[in-house]
């Protein structure tokens, strides 16, 4: 039995991940679990799955909580947190925290040695130069069903026998909406995702495509590959979730229905597939697929994310936070939908760029820009 620890276990992923665990009870069992703010949730979890260790990041709730489940170690702050994940024993950890704020829990567990199951993408968009460099006795399994795809497809072919990765995107809820639409998109049509059910700042980088965009970024560190070799095509049905493209000009696909079940399953698992009820895939359900290519015009921060990871640098890590404030923005429906893209292009276009940045810069600056975003985005879109 697997000893795991689930980062980031109210959100999207982390319940999803929940889900894998409770159709596998002689597989897996949950040693530490943490939370930002939904601690109720967390406590139910706990006292389900007999938690030992869980740790609520939002050091607001630590004087104002009193129902805490019973033989259960809880501690508050991200501080906290980092010491639990260099102290507990436990094979994997699945890093499910949301945004830049899972950056640090990488690191850590990176550092230690221990296997990562990584779902916050935005580790290695903001770091990815310094995380590469840290694998060493870790094993980094990606939990994003497109990045999935091409490990599992991959197996143990040498990397210079591919010649390129290439990732599927549904295209979101306005794959044909016509642009002269695009300004008056609602916040109920943005998060109307038609395949995925996802949590909301993910569904609206669906619907930009930015976290498409971020997913080559990602696809760069994880596979070694150029930008030149990761392609992106729309594939509504999101039922191949990546290809990879060999040397000799065959494709290999990885196919099923759109859940997050089964990356996660095998991520934990990894590296072996076990037996599971959570997909049914009957390739004679499959509907007809389809694919065609990315419009810059529908999607102008897909092109702008691969950009950033091309230029690299501190650039990915300003695009990430600057995205990050924009969207927030958006679901407080203080600006509109394109007026995303203008926040970010404003970000990239007028910071200036570090090379090979540390830890420390990227920390800081992530923070610098979202609170400028935050703060001065009338002026910025006026």
């Amino acid at each position: 039995m697997k000893k795991i620890a689930i980062l980031g276990v109210t959100g999207s992923i982390g319940l999803s991940t929940i889900e894998v665990v409770r159709q596998h009870p002689d597989e897996f069992k949950i040693v530490l679990a943490s939370a930002n703010n939904n601690h109720q949730k967390l406590f139910t979890l706990t006292r389900e799955f007999s938690i030992p260790n869980i740790v609520i990041t939002n050091k607001d709730f630590e004087n104002r909580i009193t129902d805490y489940p019973e033989n259960t170690n809880i501690k508050f702050g991200e501080e906290n947190l980092l010491e639990a994940l260099k102290t507990i024993d436990f094979d994997i950890v699945l890093n499910a925290i949301f945004g830049s704020a899972g950056l640090k829990s990488t690191m850590t567990v990176l550092s230690r040695g221990i296997d990562l199951a990584l779902a916050n993408k935005e580790s290695l968009v903001m770091a990815g130069h310094l995380i590469q460099k840290m694998q060493t006795d870790s094993k980094l399994i990606p939990v994003d069903s497109e990045h999935s795809a091409i490990f599992q497809a991959i197996g143990t072919t040498p990397l210079d026998e591919i010649k390129s990765a290439i990732l599927t995107a549904s295209g979101g809820p306005f794959r044909k909406l016509p642009l002269n639409e695009f300004d008056k998109i609602t916040i109920e049509q943005t998060l109307s995702h038609p395949t995925w059910n996802m949590g909301a700042k993910v569904t609206v980088d669906s619907a930009t495509m930015m976290n498409k965009g971020l997913e080559v970024i990602e696809a760069h560190w994880l596979f070694n590959k150029d930008f030149s070799e990761i392609k992106t095509v729309i594939h509504p049905q999101s039922i191949i979730h990546s290809f990879i493209e060999f040397v000799d000009g065959s494709i290999m696909a990885q196919m099923s229905f759109p859940t997050m079940k089964l990356p996660i399953l095998f991520a934990l698992s990894y590296p072996y597939h076990i037996k599971s009820n959570i997909s049914k895939s009957n390739i004679l359900d499959f509907p007809d697929l389809t694919f065609s290519e990315v419009e810059r015009e529908r999607y102008p921060l897909f092109f702008l994310a691969k950009k950033a990871g091309e230029t690299g640098g501190l650039v990915p890590t300003i695009l990430n936070s600057a995205n990050e404030a924009a969207i927030d923005l958006f679901l407080k429906n203080k600006i509109h939908f394109n007026q995303i893209y203008e926040l970010v292009d404003f970000s990239i276009s007028t910071e200036n760029n570090v090379h090979h940045p540390s830890l420390d810069t990227i920390i800081q600056t992530n923070s610098e820009i979202y609170k400028k975003i935050i703060r001065d985005y009338k002026n910025i879109l006026s």
